[in-house]
C-alpha cells in the first residue's frame, strides 16, 4: 500500500509490510543468536544515498526535514496499521528483535534469542544498560507488560500466535510459551507494534502516554500536530552509542507528490517518501538531489469489492483481469523501477511463486468471452475509487478505464483526497480501488492472512472475499515449518487467488526515497521506513 500497511485478525494477524526469508531465520529451532559480546546490532549497512559512503566530511547535529505525505494522528502502537503512523511509531519504539535492509531478522533489543525444537518456547535476554528515553532501566517486566497489553488491545497488527504465558524470568530474561507452533511468530515480533514500552505506562494514564510517548528509539516526540507536522529530538539514552547522529527530525506533511519534489529540488526538506516513480530519474540525475531505493514487500493492486453487485460474479472480474495488460502498464508507469506482479507475493517475499504461478494474462478475446459467461454479458457501469494526489495511481486508473472499455464496462473514476478513501474502503464503501499491499516482516503469512481472511479486522481487505479452501489452507501455512511443504501449500492458495482475482496484482515496486545529495547515511527498509540513525548532511 502507499499509506496503508496490512496485518490480520487476532487469530491470523501478521505481526508488519510483513517465515524469516526462508534460511534467512536468525532463530530457526532450537538455535541461539548471540552477538558478538557487547556488539551492537546492525540495521543493515550504514551508506550514501547512492548506495557508496560518502567521503567528503559530514556533520553530526543539526535537522532532517523528512517530507511524508499524511500526517502521524497516533501514536498507539497496538492501534495503529497504516504506514503514516507506523513510520512515526517506529522511531519511539523498538521491537526485541527486528529486520534490516535485506529482509534478514537481527536481534535488537534483546542481545540474544532462543527457539525451543518443539517451536513452543522462546526466549530473549535483553541487551545490557538498555534505557527508556526518559532515563529509566528497561527491564523484562516492561516487555511482558507491552506484550500483554498488546495481547489484550488486539488491534490491527494483532499478536496471531496462541500465547499461552508471557513470564519475566528475571530482570534481563524473557520467555513466551506458545499453546502450538506458528512458524511467523519470530518474524512478526519485528513489527513495530511489537515495541517495548514502559511497565504500566511509566505512571502515567494510556491518553497521557501517547501524547508524550516514552520508549527505547532513537528519537523522542517534541511537538506534534496531528494536522499536521512532528518534531522529534534525539534520544540522549539511545542504546546505540553515538546516535543518531542528528539532533531533530522533522515528518513535513507535504501532501501533493509535486510540491514535495519542488521543496526538495530547493533544499526545503532534506529527503521526500514516497517518490513518484515518473519523477525517480529526474531526482536520480538532478544536480543536488539522488534517489535511495531498496526492493519492497510491495504489491500495487486493484481490488475488488465481492460484496458489489458486479464484481461478486467471479467472470467479472477474471474479464476485467484478462483484459488488463499488466505488462504494459508496468513498462509505461514505473519507469524500470518495477516489475509485472504475477503473484500477490512480491518476488522479496519467499513462497511467491511468481515463476511457476498461471496468471490471467492479457487476452481481450478471452476476456470478452469471460464477460459473456457472466450475468452482465453486455457490460455495465462501475466506479474506481483512486486517493487523489497520486499521480501514478491517476495513470493506472486512466489504463485501468481503457482496458474495461474494451470489453463494454465503462469505470469511471472517482478521485477523492487521502483522508476520505481512507474512510470509504474503511467502510467497504467503493466498487473498485487502487492501492497496494504491504508485508509488515519477512514473512508471507504478512500479506497472505490479511487478504483472505474474511473474518479478519480487514475482511480480504476490505474485498470481502470468501474461499473456504484458502481459508483452510492459510491455517495450514501457518503451522507448517518452513521447507516443501509449505511452498506447496502457497502455491495451491495463490493459484485459487489468481484464478478468482479477488485482486489483480499490477506490479511490484521499489522503495523510492527522494533525497539532496548533502545527505549521508539514511538506511531504506524493504517495508517502505527509513532509519535515520546515522542520517547526516555534508558540510
Amino acid at each position: 500500500m502507499s499509506q496503508f500497511k496490512l496485518s490480520t485478525r487476532k487469530s491470523l494477524w501478521i505481526g508488519a509490510l510483513a517465515v524469516l526469508l526462508l534460511v534467512l531465520v536468525s532463530g530457526c529451532s532450537g538455535s541461539t543468536n548471540d552477538p558478538a559480546p557487547n556488539a551492537a546490532a546492525q540495521p543493515g549497512t550504514s551508506q550514501g544515498t547512492d548506495g557508496n559512503s560518502k567521503t567528503d566530511e559530514t556533520a553530526t547535529g543539526g535537522t532532517f526535514v523528512y517530507g511524508r505525505p499524511a500526517s502521524v494522528t497516533s501514536f498507539d502502537l497496538h492501534n495503529q496499521i497504516t504506514s503514516n503512523n507506523a513510520f512515526a511509531i517506529d522511531k519511539v519504539f523498538e521491537s526485541l528483535v527486528a529486520f534490516d535492509s535485506k529482509g534478514e531478522i537481527v536481534d535488537w533489543l534483546a542481545k540474544s534469542h532462543n527457539i525451543s525444537d518443539d517451536g513452543l518456547t522462546y526466549t530473549f535476554v535483553l541487551r545490557d544498560g538498555l534505557k527508556f528515553s526518559n532515563g529509566t532501566d528497561v527491564t523484562a517486566e516492561d516487555a511482558v507488560f507491552s506484550l500483554e497489553r498488546h495481547l489484550k488491545v488486539g488491534g490491527p497488527l494483532a499478536i496471531s500466535a496462541k500465547v499461552d504465558t508471557i513470564k519475566a524470568k528475571d530482570s534481563h530474561t524473557l520467555v513466551i510459551t506458545l499453546k502450538e507452533p506458528y512458524t511467523p511468530f519470530i518474524s512478526e515480533l519485528s513489527n513495530f507494534s511489537n515495541g517495548i514500552i514502559p511497565n504500566n505506562f511509566g505512571g502515567v494514564t494510556e491518553e497521557e502516554f501517547f501524547k508524550k510517548p516514552v520508549g527505547t528509539g532513537p528519537f523522542v516526540v517534541e511537538q506534534w500536530d496531528p494536522a499536521g507536522d512532528v518534531t522529534f529530538t534525539k534520544n540522549t539514552h539511545y542504546w546505540q552509542e553515538g546516535k543518531p547522529s542528528v539532533d531533530k527530525l522533522v515528518y513535513k506533511l507535504i501532501e501533493d507528490d509535486s510540491q514535495a519534489i519542488n521543496q526538495l529540488k530547493a533544499g526545503e526538506v532534506d529527503a521526500i517518501e514516497s517518490l513518484a516513480l515518473q519523477n525517480a530519474d529526474e531526482i536520480k540525475n538532478g544536480a543536488d538531489t539522488t534517489v535511495a531505493t531498496n526492493g519492497s514487500w510491495v504489491t500495487e493492486q486493484l481490488f475488488f469489492n465481492t460484496l458489489d453487485k458486479h464484481f461478486s460474479d467471479v467472470h467479472v472480474r477474471r474479464a476485467l483481469a484478462l483484459a488488463l495488460d499488466r505488462d504494459g502498464l508496468t513498462k509505461a508507469l514505473t519507469f524500470g523501477y518495477a516489475q509485472t506482479a504475477n503473484s500477490l507475493l512480491p518476488t522479496t517475499i519467499p513462497y511467491n511463486s511468481n515463476d511457476t504461478l498461471k496468471a490471467l494474462n492479457f487476452d481481450v478475446n478471452a476476456a470478452k468471452a469471460e464477460l459473456a459467461k457472466s450475468a452482465f454479458p453486455d457490460g455495465f457501469t462501475t466506479k474506481l475509487l483512486v486517493a487523489s494526489g497520486n499521480s501514478t495511481r491517476a495513470q493506472e486508473a486512466q489504463i485501468i478505464q481503457a482496458a474495461g472499455k474494451q470489453i463494454g464496462i465503462n469505470i469511471e473514476i472517482e478521485s477523492i483526497e487521502l483522508a476520505t478513501f481512507r474512510e470509504r474502503f474503511f467502510a467497504y464503501d467503493f466498487a473498485a480501488m487502487l492501492n497496494s499491499g504491504q508485508a509488515d516482516s519477512p514473512e508471507a503469512n504478512s500479506i497472505i492472512a490479511f487478504q483472505t481472511d474474511p473474518d479478519g479486522f480487514s475482511k480480504s481487505y476490505w474485498t470481502h472475499y470468501t474461499n473456504d479452501e484458502v481459508t483452510k489452507l492459510l491455517y495450514k501455512g501457518q503451522q507448517t515449518p518452513d521447507g516443501a511443504g509449505r511452498a506447496e501449500i502457497y502455491s495451491k492458495l495463490l493459484q485459487t487467488l489468481a484464478d478468482e482475482v479477488p485482486y489483480i496484482p499490477l506490479y511490484y515496486p521499489d522503495i523510492l526515497i527522494g533525497v539532496r545529495s548533502s545527505v549521508d547515511g539514511i538506511v531504506v527498509l524493504p517495508n517502505g521506513s527509513v532509519r535515520f540513525e546515522d542520517a547526516r548532511i555534508q558540510k
